[in-house]
C-alpha cells in the first residue's frame, strides 16, 4: 500500500463534553445578559448558530437573538456554557431529549491548543467538537446552539470551521457589524491553561494535578495525550487503557487509544480501536479515515474502502481520506475512481506534492504517459524534499513519454547521494517498471539508453 497518510485528525454514541453548565431558564438568562437590547428583528434560523464579527458586535447580535428566541418559546429552558471547558469535562450533561437554547460564547476557545510533535488531543478538534453537537441537535428537535466566535483565532486554531468541512458545512454563520469593543476573557480551569502553554512541561505538571483530584475519563485522556507529546508511550498506554475501562462507551478515549497504537506501530490494535470510535459515532470522519488507513495498512483493501467512504459522507471534502480512498482504488484496479479522488485532492490542496504525484502514478498506469509527465512536475514543484522514489517515477514518465535522455538525467541526480543500499533498491525498482514498460511498449523509443544505463549501474554496484 502507497501513500496513505496515517494518523489524521483529526478533526473528528455521542458525548458532548459541556462542560461548567448553568442550567436555567431562557428568561433568566436573558435577564442576566442582555435586558436592555432589542429582540432580533427576525425569526433565528438555524440550529447551530454562531456569531463572528467584532467582539461587542457579535455578542449584542447573539444577545439579541437569544431574546427573540425567549420571545418565540418563553417557556424554553437553557443550558449557558463555557467552551473553554469542554475539551477537560466527561460526560457532558445534554440529556436525552432535552429541549432548550444552549448558549457558548466565545466558542473558539474550545480549541486553543499548543501542543508540539503533531500532537493534538482529540476533544479540541473542531471536527470533533462540532460533529458531537450536530448528532445532539439531531437527536433533539428542540436543541439549539447558539455561539459566539472569534473567526482569526478559529482561522489558526480550527481549520475545518473556516474551511466549513464535516459538521461545520451545516453552521449558520452571522457576520456581525458595529462598533468595536473588548473580548469576553471566559476563564478556564488549569487544564485549558496547560493547553494553551507552550511548553509541554506545565501540560504534565497540570495534567498531573487534575488527575491527584480526580481520576476521570478526561483528566486520564489529558493526561495520555501529553504524554505522547513527550513520548513517553508506557504511560500513555495505560492512562489510556483505564480511560477506555472508565468509560467504554466515550469514542474519544477509543479515538485517542487508536493514535497510540499508531504511535507503537500496530495496525490491528489501532483498527480495533478506530472501529470501536466508529462504532459509538459513526458521524466522525476522523475516526472512519483513520480506520481505513490502517485497514490498507493491513492489506484489507476492500474494508479500507468502506470506511474512506464513510469518511468521506460526512466530510466529503476531507483530502487526506480522498488521497487515501484513491490509493486503495487504485489498489483495487479501479483506476477511473482514483484519478477523480486524486484530481479532487489537488483541487482542495494544490500545494500538497503526493496529490499530484499519486495522480501522475495513476495516469501512468493508465497509459496516458504525457498526462502523468504533467503531473509528476506538478508534484516535484510542490516537494521542496524531491522524493526520491518520486523522482524515479517521474523519470520513468519521461521516457515513457519519449524523452529518454531527460529520463537519464534524472535519475543520475535522484540517486547520486543516495546510500549504497538505498541506491541499489531504488535502481532495480526502477528497472523492474522500465521492462513492464518495455513489454507494453515494444516500440518505445530509446528504450535502451535507458535500459543499458540502469544495467550499468547495477553492475557496478
Amino acid at each position: 500500500m502507497s501513500r496513505l497518510f496515517l494518523g489524521c485528525h483529526g478533526p473528528p454514541a455521542p458525548c458532548y463534553n459541556v462542560g461548567h453548565v448553568r442550567p436555567v431558564d431562557l428568561g433568566t438568562l436573558v435577564a442576566t445578559l442582555a435586558p436592555d437590547v432589542a429582540p432580533w428583528p427576525e425569526p433565528v434560523a438555524g440550529r447551530l448558530i454562531v456569531v463572528t464579527g467584532p467582539p461587542a458586535a457579535r455578542s449584542s447580535v447573539a444577545h439579541r437573538m437569544l431574546r427573540r428566541l425567549h420571545a418565540d418559546r418563553p417557556d424554553a429552558d437553557a443550558l449557558s456554557t463555557a467552551p473553554i471547558d469542554w475539551p477537560f469535562v466527561h460526560p457532558g450533561p445534554v440529556p436525552a431529549g432535552a429541549a432548550g437554547i444552549v448558549w457558548a460564547p466565545e466558542l473558539h476557545e474550545a480549541f486553543v491548543n499548543r501542543q508540539a510533535n503533531a500532537t493534538r488531543l482529540v476533544t479540541t478538534q473542531p471536527l470533533y467538537v462540532l460533529q458531537a453537537w450536530l448528532d445532539a441537535v439531531r437527536g433533539n428537535p428542540h436543541l439549539r446552539l447558539i455561539a459566539t466566535a472569534d473567526r482569526e483565532i478559529l482561522a489558526t486554531d480550527a481549520e475545518e470551521a473556516v474551511a466549513a468541512r464535516g459538521a461545520w458545512r451545516h453552521v449558520t454563520w452571522v457576520e456581525a457589524t458595529g462598533a468595536d469593543g473588548p473580548a469576553e476573557r471566559p476563564v478556564g480551569g488549569p487544564l485549558a491553561a496547560a493547553f494553551r502553554s507552550a511548553d509541554p512541561a506545565d501540560r504534565l505538571a497540570a495534567a498531573g494535578r487534575a488527575l491527584d483530584r480526580e481520576r476521570s475519563a478526561s483528566h486520564l485522556l489529558a493526561m495520555a495525550s501529553t504524554c505522547m507529546e513527550v513520548n513517553d508511550l508506557e504511560n500513555a498506554g495505560d492512562l489510556l487503557a483505564e480511560a477506555v475501562d472508565v468509560a467504554p462507551d466515550w469514542p474519544a478515549a477509543h479515538f485517542e487509544h487508536g493514535k497510540y497504537w499508531l504511535r507503537r506501530d500496530d495496525m490491528a490494535r489501532a483498527a480495533a480501536a478506530f472501529g470501536a470510535a466508529v462504532s459509538l459515532m459513526p458521524t466522525f470522519s476522523s475516526a472512519a479515515a483513520n480506520l481505513g488507513a490502517t485497514l490498507g495498512e493491513l492489506d484489507r483493501p476492500e474494508e479500507a474502502l468502506r470506511a474512506f467512504t464513510a469518511a468521506l459522507e460526512h466530510d466529503p471534502d476531507n483530502p487526506q481520506a480522498l488521497n487515501n480512498l484513491g490509493v486503495v482504488s487504485r489498489e483495487l484496479g479501479q483506476l477511473a475512481e482514483a484519478e477523480a479522488a486524486f484530481r479532487r485532492v489537488i483541487a482542495l490542496t494544490p500545494a500538497l506534492a503526493f496529490g499530484h504525484y499519486n495522480l501522475g502514478h495513476t495516469l501512468f498506469l493508465q497509459g496516458r504517459y504525457h498526462a502523468s509527465l504533467a503531473a509528476y512536475l506538478a508534484g516535484q514543484r510542490n516537494d521542496p524534499a524531491r522524493s526520491p522514489v518520486q523522482a524515479s517515477r517521474l523519470a520513468l514518465a519521461r521516457l515513457a513519454s519519449g524523452d529518454a535522455a531527460g529520463a537519464v538525467r534524472d535519475l543520475k541526480e535522484c540517486t547520486a547521494h543516495l546510500p549504497r543500499d538505498y541506491r541499489r533498491q531504488l535502481l532495480a525498482d526502477t528497472q523492474s517498471v522500465a521492462w513492464a514498460l518495455l513489454s507494453a511498449s515494444p516500440d518505445l523509443r530509446d528504450w535502451r539508453v535507458v535500459g543499458d544505463w540502469l544495467t550499468a549501474e547495477l553492475a557496478r554496484g
